[in-house]
């Protein structure tokens, strides 16, 4: 860490939502939300705690770089926060949302201009790496003007990403904050910093846990639903905790319970003869999307008018108006993505159809209950029909209704009571909105040596497609079997090096690696072989293509190697093929797959 450094900065870049937390390098414990500055309109701006997570990309003709007063002089007209999100109801073909979702999209090259994935005629598009440095910048710009006498690039930042990212969208994560000058940077998976920040609401919060509980942390965004476990143990005589297991990463949050409640209404306006163009739709989603937050935060509120623009060149002339009521949002929300499922009824993803819209790869089952059902499941020992927590953590705006973390509870608790174990009990806490910024701050005071650290290492096994030798066979391709060549649960900087087989690395012409990765195999071995790799239900991840420099060898040649992997600081993975026969080594960069 820099000694110049003289704060410890939290940074939530949520799918919905940016908060920024810090705290002085200092023995005191006041962690304090950083005020964002967010232009509202022409020469206005209001700072906030919330950044919303949108991007709009004005005309010309709309804002020149004069109308955009912030505290600092804007170097683009490209806007990020509240005024992009006011925006998405009446110009939704200009506005980007969910870029952390298009970061992790495994089929594309991230940084390929794409968004606006629906982008009007005329509007230049930009990466999705490019459209999360637009955040990063911001957030720096206020922290610089905020602070002028403690530059961000001294201080130590925590960045914090679902547990499910697979290392490519961790490295481009990082890779994005170092654009903007961020340079002591870590990354913390969100679920373990949600506990983090329960654990500072909670002085006391050994009081609360024994050991061998096991935390499940449900953690559903705006775009993404997450799940880990956390268990506690007894070390030498006080609780510790360790991250035991992440689920897939699953599109699903409060984005699609906004298009849940842009149908409803629809429909309600197809009833009374009203039909919407496809543009007054996704207006309608973010009319939809603020009306339930209004809802859901206001308890004297019971309903709310959503507005959608008309068709004249006049937003505001012929517009569409519909009632949406409290019980209208919480019905959606219960029947229809928290409804009460057995613990084996689990997804079912129907036959694609082979043509679609290009788009995010958003997951078939809405009940996020399923999802839950077969992640504890997937995590049973032998002997257990699913993983039995003893206490759960919501984190997440869409759980600050109790409603909805009631009905959850019950669920889980018919799920333990059935097979005989006790009830789980719910860790509860304030700031459903903060607590990821919060546990970021206090996760970066624990690496000073104040308070708990929880231990994890990867989250995942990953594998390496090796290709068998096979005389060649009309209609038939070489076997690909799954090489373990990362466990679950090594430590950061931890390498393993794997000396048994040597292996043939081409060089000098263009080759393809294929990696799958594993969340559910904690007990797989470096150099254990999976020859039907699905059926071991690993999942294959984006492959790697590349020409490996053949600089003492003939364009080509095939080098006997033996290969190593090394699970870095920001949870990437990086291999190493060494030549047997003198000190030649190729770095395969298993993140930068895109």
């Amino acid at each position: 860490m820099s000694h110049h450094a003289k704060y410890l900065i939290g940074i939530d870049l949520g799918t919905t939502n940016c908060a920024v937390t810090y705290k002085k390098i200092a023995d005191d414990a006041v962690i304090s939300t950083l005020a964002i500055p967010q232009f509202m309109a022409k020469n206005q701006y209001e700072s906030k705690t919330l950044m919303p997570s949108f991007l709009y990309l004005p005309s010309a003709l709309e804002l020149s770089l004069d109308d955009i007063a912030l505290p600092w002089q804007s170097e683009t007209t490209i806007l990020v926060g509240e005024y992009a999100k006011t925006k998405a109801q009446t110009t939704p073909n200009r506005v980007i949302s969910s870029v952390k979702s298009w970061l992790c999209q495994a089929t594309i090259d991230k940084r390929k201009a794409l968004l606006p994935y629906q982008a009007a005629e005329g509007v230049e598009r930009i990466s999705p790496l490019e459209a999360y440095t637009h955040y990063f910048e911001h957030i720096k710009k206020t922290w610089n003007s905020t602070f002028p006498d403690a530059p961000l690039f001294q201080q130590k930042i925590i960045i914090t990403i679902p547990a499910s990212f697979e290392p490519a969208a961790r490295d481009l994560t990082a890779e994005a904050a170092r654009l903007c000058d961020f340079e002591e940077v870590t990354l913390l998976e969100e679920p373990q910093a949600s506990l983090y920040g329960w654990i500072h609401d909670h002085e006391k919060w050994r009081d609360q846990l024994t050991a061998d509980d096991v935390i499940l942390v449900i953690d559903v965004g705006g775009g993404t639903t997450d799940f880990s476990l956390i268990k506690v143990e007894d070390e030498e005589g006080t609780l510790a905790l360790r991250r035991i297991a992440v689920g897939d990463h699953i599109l699903i949050g409060g984005d699609n319970i906004d298009l849940m409640l842009a149908h409803t209404v629809q429909q309600r306006l197809l009833d009374g003869g009203q039909r919407l163009e496809p543009w007054q739709m996704q207006a309608l989603v973010h009319s939809c999307r603020n009306a339930k937050e209004k809802l859901l935060s206001d308890q004297n509120l019971n309903e709310i008018a959503v507005s959608i623009p008309g068709r004249s060149s006049n937003i505001f002339a012929n517009a569409v108006s519909e009632t949406l009521t409290k019980k209208d949002v919480e019905k959606i929300m219960l029947q229809g993505f928290f409804p009460e499922v057995a613990i084996e009824d689990h997804p079912h993803n129907a036959p694609r159809t082979g043509l679609s819209r290009f788009a995010l790869s958003y997951t078939q089952e809405a009940a996020i209950t399923k999802h839950l059902a077969l992640f504890l499941s997937k995590q049973a020992k032998a002997d257990e029909k699913f993983i039995t927590p003893t206490a759960v953590l919501f984190n997440g705006g869409v759980f600050k209704p109790q409603v909805l973390r009631r009905q959850l509870m019950q669920i889980i608790n018919k799920w333990l009571v059935k097979e005989g174990h006790p009830e789980a009990c719910e860790l509860e806490h304030a700031a459903y909105d903060t607590s990821v910024a919060i546990g970021a701050s206090v996760f970066a005071d624990a690496l000073q040596g104040n308070g708990i650290r929880i231990k994890g290492g990867a989250s995942h096994s990953f594998y390496i497609g090796i290709e068998s030798p096979m005389p060649a066979i009309p209609g038939f391709q070489p076997q690909i079997e799954a090489l373990c060549i990362a466990v679950q649960g090594m430590e950061a900087e931890e390498e393993l090096i794997y000396e048994a087989e040597t292996f043939s690395l081409v060089v000098g012409e263009p080759v393809e690696f294929r990696f799958f990765a594993a969340n559910h195999r904690a007990d797989d071995c470096l150099g254990d072989i999976f020859t039907d790799w699905e059926q071991a239900g690993l999942i294959e991840l984006s492959p790697l293509r590349l020409t490996l420099s053949a600089d003492n060898y003939t364009n080509g040649t095939s080098v006997p190697v033996h290969i190593s992997a090394m699970h870095t600081e920001i949870g990437t993975l990086e291999l190493t093929a060494k030549a047997l026969e003198n000190n030649d080594q190729w770095k395969i960069a298993f993140e930068t797959i895109r």
